[in-house]
């Protein structure tokens, strides 16, 4: 969940800060997981998360708790995965337009690719040449290779690759053999698409699907090709012949997710029908229902299979299907899926839980409060500044309304750590000398003297409604890789409130204010008033409570005293209940709540041109 500042530079992009609220650690993934990768090596398991997280697990079964870490740097879904570099090396795809290289022993991002125009959907692996393919609904591939991705540095970030174009339609699924002579790439055109990627040129289309190309898999040589699709068909191809030498009809819906043996002659499919089948390449009518699952199967492994709930399932029992033969070139196989099949496994033997995800969101008049529901039916209240004050309504000492600016202030809590921050130039020379004269830096101020936010907060900077420019945790930006990429991304607007602490200047508004028509009461002479755009509701509530309505003539003196009396501050809190109490105040007939600002009247409920009008009118007894 994230909230966003925004502002116009003129020719210039537009850039906004969003942060996200969250715990501390999330160990679960939530809303889907969309790609694994397992390093059997170390019984590690790899996960790409709809919640922009790429989580690491122990495939351990005897472990109670299977989470090990989290993997953050994508601002979106994180698409696609690979191991490369044995293990020691994590690509991943996201819908961010990124393409990212990380270590995967320890966990942290190398380097960010930005080639890409739009979501990146698919990756490609050829082992043996250690290069990596990357495509999306740029309808671009670009061709990297690995170990040069592993010598790119944070402030060393240029790289040169090799493309192909010739998609003409956005991409979702691509392969590329173990030794790197063909890649393949799947898209809602309906076709196959074949390149060499040596030398970057095309070599065929192969016509066939009815519907988006959703899975593909090459043989090690490349000569031959399986694919799934949502039209519910796996096809055979063979790329000599240019042409499908087999249909198998296994799936009642469309097929997601593939993966084949090393001999290339079974087939774990499994997609919307939420079923996972092993069938003999070579005699389609030789087939098991490995599992059932409860919801559609998004990616198989040949040791876990994906949804929220990630499960393993013992797949040693389909090794019997090996010794089966009559190969047959060529067919189009209904494999009758009305018929009955009993599940090989009905149980996991290990179960990674996912957790609850946001399925909808309200806000408050306030634009500072916001209700949820989850996945669980469960709702929720959140204060988007989230953050650790002892007086929740930030008054200053002396008690007295400063008109806070919260959005300023919440800019400056995010970057509380970046050093840039804490010293404003004007008094950096001062407070150099009074370091050099053995005083304390007293004068050095971090955040924003009111709050905080929890340190673990993702920051990020993107442009308005298109790529991420940087994101990192807020309790990072003190690092000097952190440091100096903020100090190239960082906006003009944010650096005027962060580092020169030049909070933007309040605006009055106009407004007129009349009795409401169910009120009873005449029209008033049309005076025109105008008050800072950050006044609350509740003080215009307490206007016409004290000076229109005129219920109370001992608070209306009280407020219209020059001098301070003995607990005058208490009779003006009680004037603000009472105000409260028996008041509303109405925009186009909604209902204001009292902690909004007539800025936020303005733009979100007036949205017109001219002079905003309030109405109010006495609660009902």
């Amino acid at each position: 969940m994230a909230t966003h500042h925004r502002q116009n530079a003129a020719g210039r992009r537009k850039v906004q800060v969003s942060y996200v609220i969250r715990e501390e650690v999330e160990k679960y993934n939530r809303n889907g997981v969309n790609a694994l990768q397992l390093d059997p090596a170390l019984n590690r398991l790899f996960t790409a998360g709809r919640d922009s997280i790429i989580r690491i697990w122990s495939v351990n079964q005897h472990k109670q708790d299977p989470y090990i870490a989290s993997m953050e740097h994508h601002t979106d879904w994180v698409n696609d995965i690979i191991l490369c570099c044995n293990g020691k090396t994590l690509i991943s795809a996201s819908s961010d337009t990124t393409v990212k290289v990380w270590n995967a022993h320890k966990g942290f991002c190398m380097s960010t690719l930005r080639t890409h125009k739009d979501y990146v959907k698919a990756l490609a692996y050829a082992k043996e040449k250690e290069l990596v393919a990357s495509a999306g609904l740029d309808r671009q591939i670009f061709l990297w290779d690995v170990n040069t991705l592993t010598a790119l540095t944070a402030s060393n970030n240029t790289v040169t690759t090799s493309s192909l174009s010739g998609n003409k339609d956005s991409i979702y699924s691509l392969a590329m053999n173990q030794t790197g002579t063909v890649i393949i790439s799947g898209s809602t055109e309906k076709v196959l698409r074949v390149w060499d990627p040596r030398t970057c040129a095309k070599l065929m289309k192969l016509k066939g699907h009815a519907d988006n190309v959703k899975s593909l898999l090459l043989n090690r040589d490349g000569t031959q090709c399986l694919s799934g699709s949502s039209d519910g068909t796996i096809r055979l191809w063979s790329l000599g012949q240019q042409r499908c030498i087999a249909t198998y009809r296994v799936h009642d819906e469309g097929v997601w997710a593939l993966q084949v043996n090393e001999a290339f002659t079974h087939i774990y499919s499994g997609g919307r029908d939420r079923k996972i089948y092993c069938t003999d390449l070579r005699n389609p009518d030789l087939r098991l229902l490995i599992c059932e699952e409860k919801a559609p199967i998004l990616k198989v492994s040949l040791s876990c299979f994906a949804f929220e709930n990630i499960e393993m399932k013992s797949l040693s029992n389909v090794s019997s299907l090996k010794g089966m033969q009559n190969f047959r070139a060529s067919g189009d196989y209904d494999n009758d899926c009305s018929a009955p099949l009993t599940p090989l496994c009905t149980q996991p033997e290990q179960v990674i839980k996912g957790g609850t995800s946001i399925v909808q969101c309200h806000i408050l008049n306030d634009k500072r409060h916001i209700l949820t529901k989850d996945s669980n039916n469960s709702v929720a209240f959140w204060d988007v500044l989230k953050v650790r004050a002892d007086d929740e309504n930030f008054t200053s000492p002396d008690g007295s309304d400063p008109k806070l600016n919260l959005g300023g202030l919440l800019l400056q809590a995010l970057l509380e750590f970046w050093p840039r921050t804490h010293i404003n130039p004007v008094e950096e020379e001062e407070i150099e000398l009074n370091h050099v004269n053995g005083e304390q830096e007293s004068r050095i101020q971090k955040g924003n003297g009111y709050f905080q936010v929890p340190p673990h907060t993702p920051v990020i900077f993107g442009e308005a409604g298109g790529r991420t420019l940087f994101r990192l945790l807020c309790r990072d930006s003190g690092g000097e890789t952190e440091s100096m990429l903020l100090n190239e991304t960082v906006p003009q607007w944010v650096i005027d409130i962060t580092v020169d602490k030049n909070m933007p200047k309040f605006n009055k508004i106009p407004f007129y204010l009349q009795p409401h028509s169910s009120s009873g009461a005449k029209t008033l002479k049309k005076d025109r008033l105008s008050a800072s755009d950050m006044l609350q509701v509740r003080k215009v509530m307490e206007h016409v409570y004290e000076k229109i309505i005129n219920l109370d003539t001992e608070s209306q003196t009280t407020s219209s005293s020059a001098n301070d009396k003995p607990g005058e501050q208490e009779k003006e809190e009680d004037v603000a209940i009472v105000a409260e109490e028996k008041i509303e105040l109405m925009c186009l007939d909604q209902l204001l709540d009292p902690n909004m600002d007539l800025r936020t009247v303005k733009h979100f409920i007036w949205k017109s041109g001219g002079d905003l009008t309030l109405h109010y009118r006495q609660k009902a007894t």
